[in-house]
């Protein structure tokens, strides 16, 4: 790919068009902007994307709020005594509702202030420099908006999965949680990856009944397995229910309810009594697949992967060399993080020098906003073992604050090294905050920090973080 700046060229309506403006898509057009490319973003939807309106911002909110019945109760342990709290399920989905509004607006004044041009609809693409808009009010029958570009960028995101089992149709995506009406009191989240185990968390601390349903014989499949079978425990200890290689047989909807059924994982769905359950609601909260569907790929000969990705190279660019595409959409991580720096490099690359270093997927640091926390940067123990002989540094403890709390929650973290380079290859933790402590220490790790270095940090006392840079004794080899 050539890395010379691209003049902008009056032969098309804009230099770049935009199809989704999520996060990493509002950020391509914004810094193309401010390097002078005239830029479209095609948008039928909230502004912000998955993240902003059905992910990352609602669902952390959501996690604040799922904390603060524990705390009043672990105040007691402190000296505090009030009332028991009640929750006002309509009073917590107004607030986050105006705030996810506010976020709207703001991406939009963003997109103004930097002089892109928004256009509201859904974008098909009809050759390799041509997009068709269809309007969000208009009929199928009403004539698209035609917009050509020197280069598109496709930024669409994902979407949920669907689960397919009898009585499907009755179940609610991760989308349709923040506005359930009524709080359901009895609530079975079925998958095993985080945005299950996130909102299993979430909603057992907003005082539902929560079973969490997989039929894998572990939840969060990727993560180191110790950090897993930790977290499990704990999710256990909050009162979730977790039924592990187990499928959902049908779902059938009653007066009172809805009544669930499972069955053994790879079984002939037959279920013994016990695997009946009586629920208020049922979340399909399997996985987000890319948004593909209705973007005219076939006219420009762009066939998604296996998995329904778009395929790149290694700068972003599709087989077809005007066409880009970033995020979700393109499956290397669907973390809102990572689609921000996709977009960077590629503005980098067609209207920079493009000198920005490619994104190292390696050493992405990510959280899980369990109840408790997961925070984890780098290699698992079972993937650094593949590759090398490791040291395996680890602790649980109870933290401080449960010394007096009454909670019997506790921490883990954990340091894989490289035996003969005295690398760190991955810190993981589990436990409150555990984001905002690894988030420092993949620092660290872009800049190969070794096991010694962090021996000789002198840690702040009386922290949970203290603890990387305290473990001395070798766990396991």
């Amino acid at each position: 790919m050539s890395a010379t700046p691209m003049t902008p060229t009056t032969d098309f309506d804009c230099d770049l068009l935009v199809i989704g403006a999520g996060s990493g898509g509002v950020r391509a057009a914004r810094f193309a902007a401010q390097r002078g490319a005239r830029v479209i973003v095609v948008e039928g939807s909230a502004l912000g994307g998955t993240c902003v309106n059905v992910g990352c911002i609602p669902k952390k909110l959501y996690s604040y709020a799922a904390h603060y019945a524990e705390s009043f109760e672990q105040s007691h342990g402190f000296g505090w005594e009030a009332p028991t709290p009640r929750l006002d399920w309509a009073v917590l989905k107004a607030r986050r509702a105006a705030e996810i509004t506010r976020l709207n607006g703001i991406y939009e004044g963003l997109l103004r202030g930097a002089g892109v041009r928004l256009v509201r609809g859904w974008g098909r693409l009809i050759d390799a420099h041509t997009v068709a808009v269809r309007s969000v009010d208009g009929g199928e029958e009403d004539p698209p908006q035609i917009h050509t570009a020197r280069h598109i960028l496709l930024a669409t995101g994902g979407g949920p999965q669907r689960v397919h089992h009898a009585g499907a149709e009755h179940a609610l995506s991760s989308d349709d949680m923040f506005d359930l009406d009524p709080f359901p009191r009895r609530l079975v989240v079925v998958g095993g990856g985080y945005i299950a185990c996130e909102f299993a968390s979430i909603f057992q601390g907003l005082g539902a009944q929560v079973t969490l349903v997989h039929r894998g014989s572990r939840l969060l499949r990727g993560f180191d397995t110790e950090v897993v079978d930790f977290v499990t425990a704990e999710m256990r200890k909050k009162g979730i229910v977790i039924r592990l290689d187990a499928t959902v047989a049908d779902v059938e909807l009653e007066a009172g309810g809805q009544t669930l059924r499972l069955a053994r994982a790879g079984g002939s769905g037959e279920a013994d009594q016990d695997t009946t359950i009586e629920v208020d609601a049922v979340l399909h909260a399997t996985g987000r697949t890319p948004r593909t569907a209705g973007l005219g790929l076939e006219a420009v000969g762009i066939v998604p992967n296996a998995r329904g990705c778009v395929p790149v190279d290694g700068s972003y660019q599709t087989v077809v060399p005007s066409i880009h595409a970033i995020g979700d959409l393109v499956g290397h991580m669907a973390l809102t993080p990572v689609a921000l720096a996709e977009a960077m490099v590629l503005v980098d690359r067609l209207f920079g020098n493009g000198t920005r270093p490619p994104i190292d997927y390696a050493l992405i640091p990510t959280a899980v906003f369990t109840h408790p926390n997961i925070g984890t940067v780098g290699l698992s123990e079972e993937a650094a073992r593949e590759r090398a002989p490791v040291r395996i540094y680890r602790s649980d403890f109870k933290a401080l604050q449960h010394t007096l709390s009454g909670s019997s929650e506790r921490t883990l973290v954990k340091i894989v090294v490289d035996d003969e380079s005295d690398r760190v290859l991955g810190m993981h933790m589990v436990g409150a905050d555990a984001g905002e402590v690894i988030q420092g220490f993949a620092v660290a790790l872009q800049a190969g920090v070794t096991k010694a270095q962090l021996d000789r940090t002198i840690g702040i006392h009386p922290t949970v973080a203290e603890e990387f840079v305290t473990m001395r004794e070798v766990s396991r080899r």
